[in-house]
């Protein structure tokens, strides 16, 4: 269930609260990652402290390894993992364009989602053959064949029993043109409605019978395309949306892409977007009416010695920089994360110099709490009548975050 509490005025805006089988989020929110049921460098205690309301994980990788038999057999992801709160997972139709045109075009979710930013740089051949029945991988582990129908998606999330789903869909790839976006829209709206049916035939199958089946909504970065999709997916009778596939080739794209699609969902449903976590981004996109966002990217970043922050241009610094070797502050005056309250940049960049593996635990500890704050920052600005852009400006923030 879905509740809109107040919307926004002057804007898409809304605070709501998602009600799931494990918990309320509250919205807008952050789902962070954990691809194959953790999220990298952290533990369930760690989430918990920081604030962390759901998780989104990723049935083509835990298929492989450890198969959804061996995780329903635990209990699914709940009991597998640990963490009781509320699960998403996706359908593997990411992997579709990742091990797919991806790979071809040179373009991803993280690096280069946007080809007119950033260069594409090509990495190798398809590992993906679609047809009308599923899509035919190759798996990343061994080779071998691995084959998802919109049907077996359901049936291994079924199994994992996370309280959203998602139906297996062919997201495109911003290079893709016209004919091939619109093919591949019309044989994800059949996948969708096979999902449906698959969804209503393995009731029972699992560990959580309050699953709830969302519609993604694809398209590409084009408007007729992307309403078309809207008001199909909408018209199936889903209880909430993904925004997924190409959103362009630059950030202006993403928001016209965002944009059409919003004014063409139901407006008592949930909107998530998928894959997307810059700062500006989610402002951005929560001012145009979407309420949930998943993105790997503040984790892979903290990997990489990037660490977000409300005071620096681009709300970000790379630790390695010289500028922090004697530099006895936190990353960010203020943070209440268990790394800003102990440790300087001094250490830190000392620890990801010397490649220490406790720097990788330290630094995603930050970046997830920045991202829950961000988000808590946005919903407090939304609860007292403020712009959403209050949430970088305005120090007030949601005491139940803390």
């Amino acid at each position: 269930m879905f509740r809109v509490l107040s919307r926004a005025s002057g804007s898409a805006a809304r605070l709501g609260e998602l009600v799931t089988p494990h918990g309320t989020i509250r919205t807008p929110a952050f789902v962070a990652v954990a691809t194959r049921g953790t999220v990298k460098a952290l533990g369930v205690d760690d989430l918990h402290a920081l604030g962390v309301e759901v998780l989104i994980a990723n049935t083509y990788h835990l298929a492989l390894r450890p198969g959804g038999e061996a995780i329903a057999a635990h209990g699914g992801l709940h009991g597998f993992t640990g963490w009781q709160r509320p699960w998403l997972t996706d359908s593997g139709g990411f992997q579709v364009f990742s091990l797919g045109a991806g790979k071809v075009h040179g373009v991803g979710k993280i690096a280069s989602i946007f080809p007119g930013e950033a260069p594409a740089k090509p990495t190798g051949a398809s590992l993906v053959t679609l047809t009308e029945e599923g899509a035919h991988f190759r798996s990343v582990v061994d080779g071998s064949p691995v084959f998802f129908s919109p049907e077996e998606a359901i049936r291994l999330q079924r199994l994992l029993g996370a309280d959203v789903i998602l139906p297996l869909d062919e997201c495109t790839s911003p290079f893709h043109d016209y004919g091939y976006t619109k093919a591949a829209l019309e044989r994800t709206h059949r996948w969708a409605e096979r999902a449906l049916v698959a969804f209503e035939k393995t009731r029972g199958l699992g560990p959580n019978p309050g699953q709830a089946l969302w519609g993604i909504v694809q398209g590409g970065a084009f408007a007729d395309l992307r309403r078309v999709s809207a008001r199909t997916i909408a018209g199936m009778g889903f209880p909430g949306f993904a925004i997924g596939g190409s959103l362009g080739r630059s950030k202006d794209d993403m928001l016209r892409v965002i944009e059409w699609t919003v004014e063409e969902l139901p407006e008592d449903r949930p909107r998530h977007l998928l894959g997307i976590g810059g700062v500006e981004d989610i402002l951005a996109a929560v001012e145009r009416g979407v309420d949930t966002f998943d993105c790997a990217a503040p984790t892979r970043l903290a990997r990489n010695g990037v660490l977000l922050t409300f005071g620096e241009e681009g709300f970000r610094i790379a630790i390695k920089n010289a500028r922090f070797a004697r530099d006895d502050r936190p990353i960010e005056e203020g943070c209440d994360c268990p790394t800003c309250g102990r440790y300087s940049c001094a250490f830190l960049r000392h620890l990801v110099q010397t490649g220490e593996l406790s720097f990788y635990r330290l630094a995603t500890l930050h970046n997830v709490r920045f991202m829950v704050r961000l988000l808590a920052r946005v919903r407090a600005a939304l609860a007292t009548g403020r712009p959403v852009s209050a949430a970088l400006t305005d120090p007030f923030t949601d005491p139940s975050a803390q």
